[in-house]
């Protein structure tokens, strides 16, 4: 016989597995550690390359004005002011990255918990009968 109930709770299993649920699993098989690492040292690259980027736009932009002060600048103190620029950039966009990864990984294991809840009463449903 049909039991309507387990229906719609497979149902709703399968639709979790098909949507939300593959971004969920996969963010699940890490450590919540390993997970925020990882994302945390991709956007520190990616910093880099934009600050880079950037740098570079600059300077070409203003190629000219550029080699004409080049002379007349401190490159001691243009390197100083360009490294802890590029530390401030980098480390607030760290810390944002964590914050926005942490947030995913809490909602994902929270996610996965109500799937594996709602696993455990279809299982129970199975053995019932």
């Amino acid at each position: 016989m049909i039991n309507e109930s387990r229906i719609k709770l497979m149902t709703r299993l399968a639709a979790y597995e098909s949507g939300e649920g593959k971004k969920s699993m996969a963010i699940g098989t890490y450590f919540k550690g390993d997970y925020i690492a990882k994302e945390v040292m991709k956007s520190i690259v990616f910093a880099t390359i934009v600050y880079g980027i950037v740098i570079a736009a600059y300077v070409v932009y203003d190629f000219e004005k550029f080699m004409k002060d080049i002379y007349d600048m401190d490159l001691l103190q243009l390197g100083k002011t360009l490294l802890i620029r590029y530390l401030l950039f980098t480390g607030g966009y760290a810390f944002i990255t964590y914050i926005v990864y942490l947030i995913r990984y809490k909602k994902a294991r929270h996610s996965l918990r109500m799937y594996y809840n709602n696993l455990r009463r279809l299982n129970a449903m199975y053995k019932k009968e």
